[in-house]
């Protein structure tokens, strides 16, 4: 196994910590760095992340484990194996893996109504299915404010849960998809019923202790809230250029949808711990936890046509390589690739640094074709637009697409446009993505987030001019659309400077 401690270039923390304070943060490297090694730190210094870890499973073994860069900026610790990062919603992963083992038990069935497991529920949520919590298709309304982690009363937990029931309901059972941490409240209280036990403990007892993974059940499940050794900070870039730091704590209520602490070493152990069956009694289990839901029309439940999302994990289910994954944060994932025998986690504590983004890149340099210069991991369609483009150039986006849809038949979903584009600007080609945002509006000029992104985009590269251009566009077409509110308060702000 190659195991090692690799520190993040000079370069990198001087733009974080003060100088004076360099040599706390950097350790020397106890083996030598290789491309991976080569392309985090590029990465993090794109991204300006300021600590991560990395552990890489091939064939149910370890193969690789790493830290790099800084965990606690104020005090200039450096990341090393001993370091704890808040996980955040890579929690639910844990709660589905629970669910699944109290069915096997017989105690729990995914078709059965919620009411059978907690009679004292409101109406109109007694006849929402566990199946329907799991996949985020309840309709239940929110128990967060959509400030950070902000419950809905600033009165407490107590005083959320009481104004949560008397809400309505954002939409009927299983017809429409929507992230609600709502539901994986009530996933805790019905392992707690149905186990005997509080949640934490039957997780603990069923997984951690089997997985081997003692630092993440010593962390515990209150995310930020107590002192934990080791443990990570979490910052983040908010509305300035400044970094902030950002710690919320969790209170019970919330910390089954995403309490837990761990590190990537014991997480890959996770991942070995499922793929070789240690935590379900029957191979079913697996494949159930790692199935996509469907809503009352057929369609797959999930975030779009490609990325489903099952019993607290979501899943890609292509020909090519197929991935399941949990994240949390957009700081930290674990993939797992279950054809390729092989898993990544890579841990962060930059809210917003989005390791999806480059973690197919990482899988890239242990199975080649999984490359992103390949064009790894893109619809068919789109797959074929970057393959022209890599030779036309993407400044002729909107011809070579024409053409291709002309010649091959081909149809673009917007949706498949639009997430490239933040693909490619998470591999920070802003240029290239403002091209491809910008064949977005051509190909469905009526649709309003096609002119917000590209809005985002003139807005990432400095020019706010263009940017004001098209988020007015996106107005335009709907005043209405999901992001017309922020956009309005943001127009009214540059404004009032200008």
């Amino acid at each position: 196994m190659d195991k090692m401690i690799r520190k993040n270039s000079k370069s990198l923390i001087k733009q974080l910590i003060k100088p004076g304070l360099l040599a706390v943060a950097l350790v020397c490297n106890t083996a030598v760095a290789d491309e991976v090694d080569d392309f985090i730190e590029a990465t993090m210094t794109q991204k300006k992340i300021p600590g991560l870890q990395l552990a890489v499973v091939r064939n149910n073994e370890i193969i690789k484990t790493a830290s790099y860069g800084v965990s606690n900026l104020q005090h200039s610790v450096a990341v090393h194996e001993e370091t704890v990062f808040p996980i955040a919603s890579i929690t639910k992963g844990f709660v589905g893996v629970a669910i699944m083992q109290l069915v096997e038990q017989g105690q729990i069935d995914l078709s059965e109504q919620i009411s059978s497991y907690l009679p004292d529920l409101p109406k109109q949520w007694q006849k929402v299915t566990v199946r329907q919590l799991l996949t985020h298709t309840s309709g239940l309304p929110r128990l967060f404010s959509g400030y950070f982690v902000n419950l809905i009363s600033p009165n407490g937990p107590d005083a959320s849960w009481d104004l949560v029931q008397t809400l309505p309901l954002e939409s009927k059972a299983n017809t429409k998809w929507s992230y609600v941490q709502t539901n994986y409240s009530l996933l805790g209280k019905i392992i707690d019923k149905v186990s005997g036990q509080p949640f934490e403990e039957f997780i603990a007892q069923n997984q951690l202790q089997k997985a081997k993974m003692p630092k993440t059940e010593a962390a515990g499940f209150a995310g930020q809230k107590y002192v934990i050794p080791h443990q990570s900070t979490n910052y983040m870039y908010y509305k300035s250029e400044k970094l902030t730091t950002f710690s919320p704590g969790l209170s019970r209520i919330m910390s089954a949808a995403g309490g837990m602490n761990s590190t990537a070493t014991e997480l890959a152990r996770y991942a070995i711990a499922l793929q070789k069956g240690n935590l379900f009694k029957k191979s079913s289990s697996l494949r159930t936890l790692w199935t996509p839901g469907k809503l009352n029309n057929g369609t797959m439940v999930g975030r779009n046509s490609r990325q489903g999302y099952a019993l607290g994990w979501e899943v890609i289910g292509r020909d090519e390589h197929p991935t399941v994954h949990i994240g949390g944060n957009a700081n930290s994932a674990l993939l797992i690739f279950p054809k390729d025998n092989l898993s990544i986690v890579v841990l962060s504590n930059l809210i917003g640094s989005n390791p999806r983004t480059f973690m197919n890149e990482i899988a890239g340099f242990y199975i080649a074709d999984m490359k992103a210069e390949n064009g790894f991991g893109l619809p068919p369609t789109i797959k074929s637009l970057f393959l022209a483009l890599k030779t036309q150039g993407y400044e002729n986006a909107i011809k070579v697409a024409t053409d291709l849809q002309q010649s091959q038949n081909i149809k673009f979903g917007i949706n498949d446009v639009n997430d490239w584009g933040y693909v490619l600007v998470g591999q920070n080609k802003k240029a290239q993505a403002l091209e491809i945002f910008r064949l977005n509006t051509v190909l469905y000029p009526k649709n309003a987030n096609a002119y917000d992104s590209l809005a985002e985009t003139y807005g990432a590269l400095g020019n706010i001019e263009m940017a004001v251009k098209y988020y007015k566009k996106a107005l335009e077409v709907n005043p209405n659309y999901a992001n017309a509110k922020t956009v309005r308060k943001m127009l009214k702000t540059i404004e009032s400077k200008h």
